[in-house]
This record gives C-alpha cells, structure tokens and sequence, in this order.
C-alpha cells in the first residue's frame, strides 16, 4: 500500500509539474501580431533628428548647448541663490522630481514634466502657453514659486562672471554695459504688483529694456540648445520594433513577452495610440481625461484654456522680436490659436518614453505609480466631470491583473538613458563624483 501510495504521489506530482510547465510555457507563447498590429507599431518608431526650430538658430550650436547645459545647473540663476533648473528636472530622477508638485522657491501648481525629449515638442509646458523650447526655458527663471529671480539679474550675473562672460560673448556676442545703475537697476522684470523689481523695470528706458530682454533671449536659447541634446531613442521597444519588421526573431526578445503583450494592448483594445501616438508616444495636443485634483474636490485648474491669449501677449513668443524666424510655421501656428470653453481643463499629452523614471503622473502629479494610472483607465471610477468637455473616446477598460502588469511592462520596455553620460552631470563633474 505504501509503494502504491508512493507512487500516486510521484505521477501526481509528474502531472502537476507537466501542467505546471505547460502553463509556464503558455504564458510565455509568443505574441501574434498581425498585419494590422505591425502598421500600427511601425507608426511609433524612427523617431529621427528633432525639427529644426526655425525661431532659435542657436538650437544646433554645440557652444551654445554646452553654455546652456552650465545654466541649466547653476543655482546663481534663482533668487534666493539655492534653485536650479536641477531642483524640479533631476537627471537622476528622469529629469523630473519625484515630487506631485513641483518645488522650487514655494510649491508650484503642477508637476515637473521630464525633460527627455522636449525638442521635439510643438506646444511646453503642461497648457502649452509657450511656443519654443528657449521661451519655455526663461519662465521659470522669473516665476515667484520657481527660481523667483528676474532679467536684470541675470544679466548682471552674466556681465560680473568672468567664465560666463565669455562663454556668452563667444556665442551670441558681447553684452551690453550694465555697470550705470541709474540704468540698470540691479534688480528688475516686468510685472504688476508691490514688487519692487516691478517698478525698477517700468523706469528703465525702452532701449534698455530691449538690450536686457535680448541677453535674456539668450539665455533661453541657450538652455534650449542644452535640453535639444536630450534625447531618448533607444529603448528594447525600438530594438524590438527593428526587429519584428525584420523578421528577426532572436532580436524579438529586446522585450520580455509580458511586454509584447502589454504592447499588443497599447496599439489594440487600450486605444492608448490615440493620445499617445507617433515614434515620441504624443500626439502633442491636449486633452481632458476627467482625472480628479490631488486634493479631491472640483477640477480648478483651467488647463488651456487661457494659454492662447497669454502665449500671444508673449514678447517671447514666435512671431515676437526676438524670434529668429517671426513668420515662420511656429509663428503662424500661434498667431492662429483661439480659446474655446472645450479647452477648460485639458492638459497636454506627455511622452511616454522613458515614463517609468518620472513618477509620479498626470498634470498635479495625482497617480504615484503606474498602477493607479491603469486603474483610473481601467474603470473611470474617480472621473471628474462637471459640464465640460470631455474626451469621448474615454470609455473603461476593464482591465485585469494581468494587463495591468503587461502594460507596464511594455512602458518600461520604453526606457532609454543612452545619452552622453556629460550632460547628465555638472560641468567639469565626473562620472561617480
């Protein structure tokens, strides 16, 4: 009895072990993709050189980006001396900050969107209230919750520091005198309020002022030189989209088959390509997906909805004076905007390359993982909505366990960080220092 015993045991276990593979091995089954499947995937590869920014003709200048790349982590550019372009946009942090909202002097009202491929953006910040990447990059320098510093300061900065001095003569040419201070105050930027800062700039001659804002273009075209250099294009995605259209099928396993799965869902029945299209994973444009405020209650922010009359009031913007091409595609494009009631509450849809380095998501920084990112798509249960326009596309999902982890596992399949390790540090800081 006990050698029968044993023996039912050991076919048992045989049994259970023989299924146990076979569900191992089902689970890992290739992906099918058909016809359809690979059109769609091959829609989000080849991302190519960024476009060619017409406005900023310094955006290809390797000088340029090497000054910039110094700005970008010099805290002299804030007003308290402690602040940097570093603060809200952490290399090691995927060039965001960990934070729901972003830090700087005080909390700001949004979350510090990463930076990885921003060249290729049409529209920046989450409203698309700037219209180039260097416009985009001088806002925060000036904002009382960021860096809460100003023009003229910066322009001093520039003039006293010997290494920046040079840099920026090298460049751009040389800089106005600054040192007669009935002039040029030492602090100044234009504004409304009790800030001093606000009267000093009111009481520069226009002349004056033009020099000033012209440094300060500068500056900005500079940093956007810096942040044209990052760019992610690399990822086991795009070894895996190479070589699926080739055929190729050990070069297939760039991605886990839990990732293939999770891509398969992405171009299927998650419509995620919709929004998140083309080889950057943005169709660039904005959106209301109903999501609900950090801190509960009714949506507040107004989202677009007022960025087109500000871009346009804009010195800085495309068509501006400052603007190296002013009737170009950028400056007809703004010149072109409208606001409309649809536009409340819709926020720009971000890049999903490199998207599992920049938790948390969505514009307040709402969802810490990518899990509860899934979970309101999946159900739509904490959908906010109150009159407004909304995506009509936005249905639930109902996804399962499983397609939750498969699709994150293909969004993780979609980090890249092959990008010269120097920009990625201080200047003149090594690796491991």
């Amino acid at each position: 009895m006990r050698a029968h015993g044993r023996r039912i045991l050991i076919a048992a276990i045989v049994l259970l072990t023989g299924m146990t593979a076979l569900g191992l091995r089902a689970q890992q089954h290739p992906v099918e993709f058909t016809e359809t499947d690979r059109k769609r995937i091959a829609r989000h590869t080849n991302l190519g050189e960024p476009p060619v920014d017409t406005t900023n003709r310094f955006a290809a200048d390797d000088q340029a980006a090497a000054f910039g790349h110094r700005l970008f982590f010099d805290t002299r550019l804030s007003g308290n001396g402690q602040i940097s372009c570093v603060t809200c946009h952490d290399p090691m942090g995927g060039f965001a900050d960990g934070a729901s909202r972003a830090m700087g002097i005080a909390e700001g009202t949004r979350n510090s969107p990463s930076l990885w491929n921003v060249a290729y953006n049409r529209w920046y910040f989450w409203d698309g209230r700037s219209d180039s990447l260097w416009n985009q990059a001088m806002q925060p320098i000036e904002r009382d919750v960021e860096m809460d510093s100003d023009r003229l300061s910066v322009v001093h900065l520039l003039s006293g520091d010997a290494a920046l001095r040079a840099q920026y003569e090298a460049i751009f040419g040389a800089l106005p005198d600054v040192s007669d201070a009935s002039r040029f105050p030492a602090e100044a930027k234009p504004g409304n309020g009790d800030d001093p800062r606000f009267n000093a700039w009111n009481a520069m001659a226009d002349v004056d002022q033009d020099a000033v804002n012209r440094v300060f273009a500068n500056v900005g075209k500079a940093m956007a030189a810096y942040q044209t250099k990052l760019i992610s294009n690399d990822a086991p995605f795009d070894r895996f989209a190479r070589a699926l259209a080739s055929g190729d099928q050990a070069g297939m396993d760039a991605m886990s088959v839990s990732a293939q799965r999770g891509l398969k869902m992405f171009i299927g029945r998650g419509n995620c390509r919709i929004c998140h299209s083309g080889p950057n994973f943005s169709d660039g444009e904005f959106h209301n997906i109903l999501v609900p405020p950090l801190e509960g209650g009714l949506p507040r922010d107004r989202g677009r909805y007022d960025a087109p009359k500000i871009l346009k009031k804009d010195i800085f913007n495309a068509s501006g004076a400052f603007s190296d091409d002013r009737s170009g595609v950028r400056s007809r494009l703004t010149r072109s905007l409208i606001s409309t009631p649809e536009q409340w509450g819709q926020f720009k849809t971000p890049s999903l390359r490199n998207v599992a380095l920049s938790a948390p998501y969505m514009h307040e920084g709402q969802y810490a993982d990518l899990r509860e990112v899934f979970e309101h798509y999946s159900t739509l249960e904490d959908a906010i909505q109150f009159g407004h326009h909304a995506e009509q596309l936005l249905v639930p999902l109902n996804l399962t366990d499983e397609e939750m982890g498969d699709l994150e596992a293909f969004l993780n399949a979609l980090t890249d960080e092959s990008i010269e390790e120097r920009w990625l540090r201080p200047p003149g800081v090594e690796a491991g220092n």
